[in-house]
């Protein structure tokens, strides 16, 4: 694609983002965001069979790149397996972004990934942490 339909990519995604609320019954949600910019992001996920993302969906508040980051990430993870998720990289942001914009504003167009990335390892943890009987640990989410 060339820079002008990556734009329009992007701003179709920040118009009409996929995926966008908040997730009741998810089996975890993290927030994240950007201090200096002040991007913030929720990412919700439930959880199916064999570790795959079987719903998820994403809150947020901030510039056009974070926000349609968001949107683009529900739909790159929807029904990959954890680590699968764990494996996305930049590279599957700068395919859908551009190189150009992903390089110009790195932070904002990783940010949902990397929270959603947190939120597998958390899962991950409290999982553990309960299948050795013990109590999860109390991480108090970013709410947006």
């Amino acid at each position: 694609m060339d820079r002008q339909s990556y734009v329009e990519n992007i701003v179709d995604h920040y118009e009409h983002p996929r995926n966008k609320g908040r997730m009741e019954n998810s089996d975890i949600h993290l927030g994240g965001g950007n201090p200096g910019c002040g991007d913030l992001i929720t990412m919700y996920v439930k959880i199916g069979v064999g570790d795959r993302v079987e719903q998820v969906t994403f809150e947020g508040d901030g510039c056009t790149i974070s926000q349609a980051g968001g949107s683009i990430v529900t739909e790159l993870a929807q029904g990959l397996t954890l680590q699968e998720v764990k494996e996305l990289g930049l590279s599957a942001i700068t395919e859908e972004m551009g190189d150009e914009i992903v390089r110009s504003r790195v932070r904002c167009a990783t940010l949902a990934l990397g929270t959603l990335q947190a939120a597998v390892d958390q899962f991950r943890r409290d999982r553990d942490r309960r299948e050795a009987g013990l109590p999860p640990i109390e991480v108090k989410p970013f709410e947006v």
